[in-house]
């Protein structure tokens, strides 16, 4: 996670709209590994008030992101 302070200069995005749909430089992007276990999930359009609900497997693969185990034990 970025601080919040470094949000903008580092990708360009204000809190609350930065998602890795539509991101602006290519940053490492994991999912939860639980999310393969729904058929759908909602994130962040990219937007501040736009959500998607969309595939965890599209997801991925239109972000180039890794499913991971991200959990805190």
């Amino acid at each position: 996670m970025i601080p919040s302070k470094q949000l903008l200069p580092l990708t360009g995005y204000i809190h609350g709209g930065c998602s890795p749909v539509g991101m602006k430089k290519h940053f490492p992007t994991f999912i939860d590994e639980t999310a393969i276990l729904f058929d759908t999930i909602c994130v962040s359009g990219g937007k501040v008030g736009l959500n998607l609900e969309i595939s965890p497997e599209v997801l991925a693969g239109t972000v180039d992101a890794e499913f991971a185990d991200l959990a805190i034990s």
